[in-house]
């Protein structure tokens, strides 16, 4: 069965079952595997953060949960809709879809994208399907550039020849084709802005790479493109972060998974990436003290919060953050132009890769 179908099949079949419990007389029910910390655990082999098997029973006659279970099942309808249809929609559009009053009140299904972008959440979880599948996509937030040549739904695109933009990373890369790779590895930065200067120098050019991006925390598409093609194709996933704790949060989501989406770890998490800065060494060996920005309170919660999960025990990260701590600030990439406009292009980046200066 294709996952086109199988995603269809798995709501039919939880609509089938309401429909059993309905005509035997039962309250209609769904159970919904609870997304908590309590119900998270971090897998020491897989090196992976992993969703429990606790769940939650939904109810229809229930106060408390008729709301929910009325909006996840308008966003089933709305995914087996747009599966028949072999249509797509955004999140926004799922929200003005489902935005409507029930036939004889004055109550909206959804007043807000908040609850919509939830009950999509729950629909994943309970058909075993991620939005993607369901046809429902967030917004494009990605960039990316490289010797690589793909097939996108008929079209052959590559990936060295699109202009000062790169390609565009759209949400959904289930079924793009990989039709040529011509790479060592892969960068993926946490701005967009370092990735514009390094494209502008060429880097992956210069050093038979990929290089990726999106704006702070990567999107599904991003982190699904990247672990497609480091599984695919074997490539060593290089991360650059700002040398703080938000900074070293996203290269944790993208090597390890995260809690909100821990029952798709799976299929996000890039196993065998490592951090390639901003480390705390960096700020002493490339002179950047005097750039220091001073932890705020929230920082200093973040940092903590960072020493104090499983997968960042190691002697060798418990030591980084502890340096951190010691430094008392966050440095951002950018502080490197400080030592030339082209510094991280043709000696910062090149050297570290080069000398295996990475944290894993």
């Amino acid at each position: 069965m294709s996952e086109k179908n199988s995603a269809k099949s798995n709501i039919e079949k939880m609509g089938h079952g309401l429909l059993k419990e309905i005509r035997e007389g039962k309250n209609p029910s769904v159970d919904v595997p609870i997304r908590a910390l309590s119900n998270i655990k971090f897998n020491p082999t897989t090196r992976m953060i992993e969703m429990g098997l606790n769940k939650a029973k939904r109810f229809f006659f229930n106060v408390a949960h008729v709301r929910s279970f009325v909006q996840t099942m308008e966003a089933a309808a709305t995914a087996r809709e747009l599966i028949e249809m072999d249509k797509h929609l955004s999140l926004r559009q799922v929200f003005y879809r489902m935005k409507r009053t029930i036939p004889g009140t004055e109550m909206n299904i959804v007043d807000e994208q908040e609850e919509s972008n939830k009950a999509i959440e729950d629909l994943e979880l309970i058909v075993d399907s991620p939005r993607e599948k369901l046809h429902i996509n967030a917004n494009k937030n990605g960039s990316v550039a490289g010797k690589v040549i793909i097939e996108d739904h008929g079209d052959t695109i590559d990936w060295s020849k699109l202009g000062s933009g790169g390609w565009s990373i759209p949400s959904n890369v289930e079924d793009i084709k990989f039709k040529k790779v011509n790479a060592k590895f892969i960068i993926y930065m946490e701005k967009a802005a370092e990735w514009e200067s390094m494209h502008e120098h060429r880097v992956w050019e210069k050093q038979d790479c990929v290089i990726m991006a999106s704006q702070g925390q990567a999107t599904r598409g991003v982190r699904r493109l990247l672990q497609r093609l480091s599984l695919e194709f074997n490539l060593p996933v290089y991360i650059l972060v700002d040398g703080d704790p938000w900074g070293m949060y996203i290269y944790s989501v993208l090597k390890y998974g995260s809690i909100s989406l821990a029952h798709m770890s799976e299929s996000l998490t890039i196993p065998n990436a490592k951090m390639l800065g901003m480390t705390a060494d960096d700020v002493t060996k490339y002179n950047l003290k005097r750039h220091i920005i001073k932890f705020k309170d929230i920082d200093k919660s973040r940092l903590k919060q960072l020493k104090g999960y499983d997968w960042f025990k190691s002697k060798e990260w418990q030591t980084e953050l502890g340096k951190w701590e010691k430094l008392g600030g966050k440095v951002e990439l950018a502080a490197l132009t400080a030592n030339g406009i082209s510094f991280m292009a043709e000696k910062y980046l090149p050297d570290k890769i080069k000398n295996k200066d990475w944290l894993d």
